[in-house]
């Protein structure tokens, strides 16, 4: 019977252990998981069985760092596979809205896809910025996948060294 019992605790134990696992883990990807939206093409495109939505994967990972030093925001985006032509950026009041699509790669030949974890279509991806920005001399790069979003602080959120002067 004490054998049972210590099974059961170690069980539930394994159980509250792999529950908080999952916790930690959608907490972290929480803001990074991204739904993608595919994109209705017109009549003269052909789509096969390996574009179904069925084997398109809807939802994936678009990691992001956002960090503030005295003069500005800076965000970094991870966006491999898009090109800067299939983005937009906006700011809109306290939030930084991040737009895109992402086209379909189709392989060319005979084959079939077994199993499809790319993702595209468009998405809407959204960071809050910690302070004022002045959003007209925002500037974006994108370099090697990772598109970098500078925002200047407005002077108010900058904050000021004060000088002490001895007397």
């Amino acid at each position: 019977m004490e054998k049972l019992v210590e099974l059961r605790h170690g069980l539930e134990e394994t159980w509250h252990s792999l529950g908080e696992g999952w916790r930690q883990l959608r907490d972290r990807t929480s803001e990074a998981l991204t739904r993608f939206t595919p994109v209705k093409r017109s009549r003269g495109e052909s789509q096969d069985a390996t574009s179904s939505p069925a084997l398109a994967s809807n939802w994936g990972l678009l990691a992001g760092d956002l960090y503030e030093d005295g003069e500005r925001i800076v965000v970094l985006l991870e966006i491999p596979g898009l090109v800067k032509e299939g983005l937009s950026l906006e700011v809109r009041g306290d939030t930084l809205i991040i737009r895109g699509e992402k086209r379909v790669e189709q392989e060319q030949g005979n084959g079939h896809y077994r199993v499809r974890q790319c993702t595209f279509g468009s998405f809407r991806r959204t960071f809050r910025l910690p302070v004022e920005v002045i959003a007209e001399q925002a500037s974006a790069t994108c370099n090697n996948g990772v598109l970098r979003i500078e925002l200047p602080k407005q002077a108010r959120a900058r904050g000021r060294c004060i000088e002490v002067i001895q007397r």
